[in-house]
Order: structure tokens, then C-alpha cells, then sequence
């Protein structure tokens, strides 16, 4: 945007005269032993003005072309802060929604495994079949496999979260595996 602003007032320069300040000496004689007397020093000094007359209606379209140039030029960079507002807004409303999807499933697989347990007591004590048990492994497995999901979709939102953002952390910031592991197992972590 600053270089698209500068050729506008490149342009506007355009319709002011130039002045230049110069001075210029020298010697000037046909013999180089009457160089060093004074009548063959030659010295100026003075302004000089260009000013051009008729351009053929050029400066006025060229500085419309830059005033062009320069307004896209702001469009595309506004253009780039509202995506990047927008992305920062839906990927925080993704990590909302799926906190409370880990959740629901989180209570899901705690139903389905009380479910398991009841069904293999029934089982062990003769009142219903060994299909039973494996029906409520199944959809055991079926909710744990939604809630892996989930989780795996809640960590590329907050991935892309913090590249919507800038960025602005390394490697070095990160928990260390095993404190991963542990807090993969007994609880999910929380929302970034």
C-alpha cells in the first residue's frame, strides 16, 4: 500500500514545474600552459526550470490510473484481514462446538460402558446370551471412535486457530509426550 501511495504522488508532482539548482566549472583554453591564468576559468552557477506545456492529457488519467491502483490495493488488504477474522471466528466456534460433541460423547461412553459391564454380569450369570456382550462392545467401540474423532478435529481447529492468529509459537512451547499421553488417557485437555 505505501508504494502504491508513493506513485500517487509521483503523479502529483507531475503537474509542478521541476527546479534544479546547479553549478558547474572548468577551464577553457586550447594550450594547457594558459590553463592556470585567469581568463581561461570558467565557472556557473544558477537555476534551471523545466516545465512541460502540453502533455496531451496525460497527467490526469495517469493519476486517476494510480488513485485505481492504489484503492485495490487497500481493497486486497482489507480483503485480507476480514478472511482472516472470519477463519479466526470459525475456528474458535469449531472448538465451542466440539468441546460440548467430546463431552456429550465423553457421557455416551461412560453410558455404553455401564451398559458393557450390566450385560456381562447378565451373561456371566446366565440370563442373556454372549451376542449381548458383544453388541455392547460394538457400540462401546463405535462411541470411542467418534470421541477420537472429535478430539482429532478439536486439534486441527486449534491448529488452524493459531495460524489464523499469526502463528508465534514453536516447538519448545509444547508439553513434553508423556504429560501428552497422561492427559490424552484420563481427561481431555482443555480449549486452548
Amino acid at each position: 500500500m505505501a508504494q502504491a501511495n508513493a506513485q500517487i504522488g509521483i503523479a502529483r508532482i507531475a503537474y509542478f514545474p521541476a527546479a534544479t539548482l546547479s553549478a558547474s566549472a572548468g577551464l577553457q583554453s586550447i594550450s594547457i600552459s594558459s590553463w592556470l591564468q585567469g581568463p581561461s576559468r570558467v565557472w556557473t552557477v544558477g537555476p534551471t526550470f523545466v516545465e512541460t506545456i502540453f502533455d496531451g492529457g496525460l497527467r490526469q488519467p495517469t493519476m486517476q490510473q494510480f488513485q485505481a491502483a492504489y484503492n485495490q490495493t487497500v481493497a486486497g488488504y482489507r480483503q485480507t484481514v476480514l478472511t482472516a477474522f472470519q477463519q479466526v471466528e470459525d475456528n474458535l466456534a469449531a472448538l465451542r462446538v466440539l468441546a460440548q460433541a467430546i463431552k456429550q460423547e465423553d457421557d455416551a461412553i461412560a453410558s455404553a460402558q455401564r451398559s458393557l459391564q450390566e450385560a456381562q454380569v447378565r451373561y456371566e450369570a446366565g440370563i442373556d446370551p454372549y451376542l449381548n456382550v458383544i453388541s455392547a462392545q460394538t457400540v462401546l467401540l463405535s462411541y470411542q471412535q467418534t470421541a477420537v474423532s472429535f478430539r482429532a478435529q478439536r486439534m486441527v481447529a486449534s491448529v488452524q486457530l493459531i495460524k489464523a492468529l499469526g502463528g508465534g509459537w514453536d516447538t519448545s512451547q509444547m508439553p513434553p509426550a508423556a504429560e501428552l499421553g497422561k492427559r490424552t488417557a484420563a481427561t481431555p485437555a482443555p480449549l486452548p
